[in-house]
């Protein structure tokens, strides 16, 4: 009999404690809580493009300009700070991100784009950074409270988008700078952009100054654009030379590249522009 009331006992104490493991909440192992789930703070983050939307110095909070965003991948992040490219070494070590060895282009942008870029990377420098995903969004943050807000960008498809040009670069014998200039950004005051309407078959748009559209055929990586047609008006030498450059993608066949929310269109003559999906 005492044999069968110690069994019975230890049974009830092997039931007791398995019930009181089912009840402790389960032990951290390295990774972090993300939007429900349990993932690490690297695997939420790398693969992602995102897109820059402030940064906050000082309790001085700063708007992106279009087209700055972030890409972490095979141990690196690349992006734009809102003006210049930029490429740096990414480690992780838990919630923490340490950017290192940061190279970046050297072009010169109108200054509200120029002093966020200052601002963006003096932040994404400035030590480990604290790092957060929850819902699409990523904060950064520094130890003196300065913050990078990004969120997760889908992809922009080629037709129906509003493709913003930020910069050019021409190839003609008529550039100013010789066959090695890069890419120029725009004059202030210039806001180009190019719409390609699949219905109706054509493509639509500004040059800065004036208003234009043609037809347009896409097809193998290709885009066929007819005769422009555009508004006569007479504007600033500047905005009027940027025109000049983009009126030479129209009457041929332009070479595109679409990279997640970017795009670069290269003319038969040479000249070429960049763009990015509106926000």
């Amino acid at each position: 009999m005492d044999g069968t009331w110690t069994r019975d006992r230890k049974r009830r104490r092997l039931t007791l404690m398995a019930s009181l493991v089912l009840l402790l909440p389960p032990a951290a192992c390295g990774s972090e809580r993300v939007d429900g789930g349990s993932r690490s703070v690297r695997a939420s983050v790398t693969g992602v493009r995102w897109s820059v939307d402030s940064v906050t110095v000082d309790g001085t909070v700063r708007r992106a300009p279009a087209g700055a965003y972030a890409e972490f991948a095979d141990g690196r992040v690349r992006g734009n700070y809102g003006c210049n490219h930029f490429s740096a070494r990414a480690a992780f070590a838990g919630d923490r991100l340490t950017l290192e060895d940061a190279e970046m282009t050297e072009m010169g942008c109108a200054r509200q784009p120029m002093a966020f870029e200052r601002a963006l990377a003096r932040t994404l420098a400035d030590g480990p950074l604290t790092t957060r995903v929850r819902g699409g969004e990523l904060t950064l943050g520094t130890e003196a409270g300065d913050t990078v807000r990004l969120t997760e960008e889908p992809d922009a498809p080629l037709r129906g988008t509003k493709w913003i040009i930020t910069a050019l670069d021409a190839d003609g014998p008529d550039r100013p700078d010789g066959p090695d200039r890069p890419a120029a950004s725009l004059p202030g005051g210039a806001a180009p952009y190019l719409v390609l309407d699949e219905k109706s078959g054509r493509v639509t748009g500004s040059l800065g100054c004036n208003r234009v559209t043609a037809r347009a055929t896409v097809r193998d990586a290709h885009i066929t654009l007819g005769t422009p047609a555009t508004t006569r008006m007479v504007c600033d030498v500047s905005l009027m030379r940027t025109e000049k450059s983009l009126l030479r993608l129209f009457g041929g066949t332009v070479g595109y590249r679409l990279d997640h929310r970017s795009i670069t269109l290269t003319s038969e003559n040479g000249e070429r522009a960049s763009a990015v999906a509106e926000p």
